[in-house]
């Protein structure tokens, strides 16, 4: 048997990928901490325990790889499961990363060097996503009962993609292990570089509700993420790359999402207009 393992199945970004691939006829195995007990596919995963990390690849020839989230050290977790994949034989390794670099986090640049160094495997590097705009990101909580945007990013900019564009990105990568990668690092965008005011104004354009933005310091910020019940470490991290944003350091935008796929990704205002609901008028 080979397929695509698709570890993070049942997240935001892995359910996408698995709806893409089955509808490509690609069998895919769903790893995650708690499968579906109604899913022929799914396979219980969980990081910290090596005796699932070998069930789960045996067969696979591709994988799907969504490193340990809220950690600024995936590597001694992730690291193990590479070097069985190897063994394993998986011909490609396709490694959810991020195009905002988490500070104090070198594990994460070394488990995508890791990637990298190795041919067929590739990596992504992704922008903010939209969907952190929807609850039950903290985000998305604070516009639905609130109607406010609280950032430490001021007018800095992000080229905000919807996850549906990673997973079909991913897809293209994964659905034929013997297609050639362009790279083995892909930078994915949506089209324009967006402040928070401009999402604000996009979500009350199409709810015709007002969203505020509050603009904070980056301590507030982290002392915010840890009430939403972040670890600490990782509070402090996301907090200082929302300083990066003010900065101007994250705006960027590519093509990659057109190259691979052969179509444009969303638009935020697509995006909005889709899940309008989500955020009711008032």
């Amino acid at each position: 048997m080979t397929g695509v393992l698709v570890t993070g199945g049942t997240g935001k970004t892995g359910a996408a990928l698995v709806e893409q691939l089955r509808g490509a006829g690609v069998p895919v195995r769903i790893a995650s901490r708690r499968p579906s007990a109604g899913d022929p596919d799914a396979i219980r995963f969980a990081w910290e325990d090596p005796s699932t990390h070998e069930a789960a690849l045996r067969g696979m020839d591709r994988v799907f790889l969504v490193p340990p989230v809220e950690s600024v050290d995936p590597l001694p977790l992730a690291g193990p499961f590479l070097r069985q994949a190897r063994r394993s034989g998986v011909r490609r390794v396709v490694l959810l990363g991020s195009a905002i670099v988490l500070p104090y986090a070198p594990s994460a640049l070394e488990l995508a060097a890791q990637v990298r160094a190795e041919p067929g495997w590739v990596v992504l590097r992704a922008s903010g996503f939209m969907q952190n705009f929807l609850r039950p990101h903290p985000l998305g909580e604070r516009i639905h009962r609130l109607g406010e945007i609280r950032t430490a990013a001021g007018d800095g900019k992000v080229g905000w993609i919807d996850v549906r564009d990673v997973a079909a990105s991913a897809a293209a990568l994964l659905e034929d292990p013997e297609v050639r990668a362009a790279g083995d690092d892909f930078l994915l965008t949506g089209p324009e570089g967006l402040s928070y005011g401009d999402t604000a104004e996009a979500i009350t354009a199409h709810t015709g509700r007002r969203i505020r933005v509050r603009r904070i310091e980056p301590d507030e910020q982290a002392a915010a993420y840890r009430a939403a019940g972040l670890p600490a470490e990782f509070a402090a991290a996301l907090a200082t790359v929302e300083d990066r944003i003010r900065r101007g350091r994250e705006d960027r935008v590519s093509t990659t999402v057109l190259d691979l796929t052969g179509r444009p990704p969303r638009t935020f205002a697509r995006f909005v207009s889709e899940h309008a609901g989500e955020w009711p008028g008032k």
